[in-house]
């Protein structure tokens, strides 16, 4: 019914957002994360710390699998840091 109605997509990505990232990245994480927002199958992250920044983009591939896992569907296909 969800799909039907167009609004499988946004409940998705509002789960994404609000919960898996929290659940996926933890706490330690949550302290420098800033506003999120997904574009184009990109989530897009705003964080903190430069240094956070750079260590997560090693990882990415990784994160944006766990994340699409964790909501049980494909949300998104890249994670960029702003």
């Amino acid at each position: 019914m969800l799909r039907e109605e167009g609004l499988e997509t946004p409940i998705n990505e509002y789960r994404l957002i609000h919960e898996a990232w929290p659940e996926v990245m933890g706490q330690g994480i949550m302290r420098f994360t800033g506003n999120m927002f997904i574009k184009n199958s990109a989530l897009y992250v705003h964080l903190k710390s430069p240094a956070l920044r750079q260590d997560l983009m090693m990882g990415r591939t990784s994160i944006v699998h766990r994340l699409n896992n964790a909501v049980g569907a494909q949300v998104i296909e890249r994670l960029v840091f702003i």
